[in-house]
């Protein structure tokens, strides 16, 4: 293999893990190690574990490395306790993201220098601290360089709420960076580093940068997920969802047309998509009237039609096909 080669190869990596499972916790802690050191390496030093921590390391974790950032996700059924701090860190901003459970830093956690409790996250900058946490922890660490960040954050701890536009899209991104790093190549690799450091850099500013291009991915994935939670609700809009991401209009819409699709279609086509499933029902399905009311559909007769388009058949003629072939 040539350097360039070797530099691409070497730019990203992850794993994933599960010792909660029978016959994996004795020998959680050396997978989770292995898995760190070939997939994440030096940069990234790992700290010192207590010998409890290492002898019931039951735990399910993601990580992933995108040149030089990592993406640890950890959920923990067991005590995890440091007992030292690594060396050979690189000038890098931490971020730990609760969302079950209590992250302590710097201490024991009644005496600990940080706790983070869940629906908050910590974003600091300075040399790593002792660590732990209580079973049924649930946390997202992030380790970002700091020459992205202000400097106004150097040797600062920041703890903040988790829930806000800028952190929804962030948790979204490094949830697509987890699915896909290992199948990345270089374009992939630089686009997906790029959108952390915006998004991790809008999330300590407060600040969303709807210029920055590398975001659309992560922001047309955030959208969807808030529109899928709320499709029978007839407030649902264009302007609900950007006000919910924090962007404007324009920038969400523009999003979405990049990749081939407007935001309306999206809505439509999943109300249409939950309609389908809804007239498969083993009980009693709805009727068409039912069905377009609960969707958000002006009357059965525009459903009708908007169906027919999407499946080639009218919900009735679907229906009957279905049953017909037992689907």
């Amino acid at each position: 293999m040539d350097s360039t080669g070797a530099e691409v190869a070497d730019s990203h990596g992850g794993f994933s893990l599960d010792s909660t499972v029978a016959g994996a916790v004795s020998r959680g802690f050396d997978v989770f190690r292995h898995g760190w050191q070939t997939q994440v390496g030096d940069a990234f030093p790992l700290p010192t574990f207590s010998q409890a921590t290492t002898g019931d390391f039951r735990v399910r974790s993601r990580v992933a490395k995108v040149r030089d950032v990592a993406i640890t996700d950890l959920d923990s059924a067991s005590t995890i306790r440091t007992a030292g701090t690594p060396y050979g860190y690189a000038d890098q901003v931490r971020m730990y993201v609760v969302r079950r459970g209590i992250w302590s830093l710097g201490g024991v956690p009644d005496r600990a220098e940080h706790t983070v409790r869940a629906g908050q996250f910590l974003l600091r900058h300075g040399p790593p601290l002792h660590f732990g946490a209580v079973p049924h922890t649930t946390v997202q660490i992030l380790t970002l360089p700091s020459v992205a960040f202000d400097p106004r954050l150097r040797n600062r701890s920041v703890t903040e709420s988790a829930d806000t536009a800028e952190m929804r899209l962030l948790l979204a991104h490094t949830s697509m960076v987890n699915a896909t790093v290992t199948d990345l190549g270089p374009a992939g690799v630089r686009a997906a580093h790029d959108a952390l450091i915006e998004l991790a850099k809008a999330v300590a500013t407060g600040r969303f940068d709807d210029a920055e291009p590398e975001l659309g991915p992560a922001l047309i994935h955030a959208a969807k997920i808030a529109a899928d939670r709320r499709l029978a609700d007839p407030e649902l809009s264009v302007a609900l969802l950007a006000r919910e991401l924090n962007v404007s209009v324009r920038t969400l819409q523009r999003a979405f047309t990049t990749a081939g699709e407007s935001v309306t279609s999206y809505i439509r086509h999943r109300r249409l998509e939950e309609a389908r499933f809804a007239l498969t029902a083993r009980s009693r399905p709805p009727s068409v009237a039912e069905l377009a009311a609960h969707w958000q559909f002006s009357d059965s007769s525009h459903f009708i039609r908007a169906f027919k388009k999407r499946y080639g058949q009218t919900p009735v003629e679907y229906a009957r096909s279905a049953r017909a072939t037992g689907a």
